[in-house]
């Protein structure tokens, strides 16, 4: 069976941002697929993957793009699935430029936009969890187990010993 969640991203030096998405899903027990799938260099892989995914068995597609960053965007443009995209931190412009272009989906292609970099891989693989959770309820209380671990991570006293 596929994966429910696809993370796909431009290029190989994306996987150093996106294989945080891929460490949350493997944490809450969520099986994902990762593949390059550049909107620029490979745009015929890029039409059959996104075409293809839903009938593939894939529920959700997280898409990390860095610098044009049109992956996410062309993605949804061309499925039905629910497309969130992490901007990739990059040297020119701190990822801002990403930012820029996945937030600016024209009205009719939506793109759930994350925050640049790591956080926004971590955030992009617990919102895909949480759509999931609405048919899971062991999903549901995995991931509502890994909040509470977040929650009680954060200690009353700076000085506190761990």
């Amino acid at each position: 069976m596929t994966a429910p969640i696809a993370i796909i991203m431009g290029s190989q030096s994306d996987w150093e941002t996106m294989r945080h998405a891929a460490e949350t899903l493997a944490a809450l027990g969520v099986a994902c697929e990762t593949r390059i799938v550049s909107a620029h260099r490979t745009p015929d892989r890029l039409y059959a993957f996104a075409k293809g995914a839903k009938t593939a068995g894939h529920k959700v597609i997280i898409a990390g793009a860095g610098g044009a960053a049109h992956l996410p965007g062309m993605t949804a443009a061309l499925t039905e699935l629910p497309v969130f995209g992490v901007p990739i931190e990059s040297k020119a412009l701190s990822g801002v430029d990403s930012l820029y272009s996945i937030v600016q989906m024209p009205a009719g292609i939506p793109v759930g936009t994350l925050a640049i970099g790591k956080a926004g891989a971590i955030n992009s693989a617990l919102l895909a969890a949480s759509v999931l959770a609405l048919n899971d309820p062991a999903l549901a209380t995995r991931l509502a187990q890994w909040r509470q671990q977040q929650t009680d991570a954060v200690k009353d006293n700076p000085e506190a010993s761990a």
